[in-house]
């Protein structure tokens, strides 16, 4: 088995070769793009919906649990860091927070340690703006938040020592960001089938999750509910 593009560090592949006891299968092979061979008696997918799709499975997923992962995409999101030598908004009575109306940054936050000499802020564009300027070059995002920046806090936001991005949206292996998203009518046809074991395959990843979904507590906890499963199955 393979994987359709033949990327190198695409996830595990459960395939459908193993012993059979009873008609059920008892062994999953996982077969990695670079041969390497793993043989399981469970497997846990750790990945968004949209992301395990792209896994070859045989034989292949139930027809409700692929439909699922059809209609989750993942959301878009660009992630923008600004470092400064000091954070100069905190000595002006200001926290740091920005609600704005433009596109690059919709909202800002301090996310420097209260104690720490230097200062730094980090940016959002998510939805239609991210899917806009992902487009533009890394230099024009960070001219549109140098602007927004000094128009909300004054001409100090135009010194700053270093940019940072992470564009989500165009990272291969998560291809968007927070989380997985449903649209209408997904969760009431399909959700059932988001964290429903297929045989010896669990699903976690932070979309599976009953708290703090898109976040790393959910993934935290959805591989604690994984993991839980798979051993009580044995």
């Amino acid at each position: 088995m393979h994987t359709s593009n033949g990327v190198q560090l695409l996830p595990i592949l459960p395939t459908s070769s193993g012993l059979r006891k009873n008609g059920i299968r008892r062994a999953i092979t996982v077969v990695h793009t670079d041969r390497s061979i793993v043989k399981a008696k469970r497997v846990i997918v750790a990945l968004s919906p949209a992301l395990s799709a792209r896994i070859r499975y045989s034989p292949p997923l139930p027809a409700l649990r692929d439909s699922l992962t059809q209609r989750m995409p993942m959301g878009t999101a660009i992630k923008m860091i600004i470092i400064y030598k000091e954070p100069f908004w905190r000595k002006e009575g200001l926290s740091g927070l920005l609600l704005t109306d433009a596109e690059v940054p919709q909202f800002v936050y301090d996310s420097g340690a209260a104690d720490a000499p230097w200062g730094h802020l980090v940016g959002f564009a998510e939805g239609a703006s991210a899917r806009k300027w992902c487009e533009k070059t890394q230099a024009e995002r960070e001219a549109e938040l140098k602007k927004t920046l000094v128009k909300c806090l004054g001409p100090k936001a135009a010194d700053y020592e270093e940019y940072i991005e992470q564009n989500w949206f165009a990272e291969e292996f998560s291809r968007g960001c927070y989380a997985g998203t449903m649209p209408p009518g997904a969760w009431t046809g399909f959700g059932p089938h988001l964290a429903k074991p297929v045989g010896h395959i669990f699903w976690a990843g932070t979309e599976t999750a009953t708290e703090w979904v898109g976040y790393i507590e959910g993934a935290a906890q959805a591989g604690e509910r994984a993991a839980t499963e798979a051993m009580a199955s044995l």
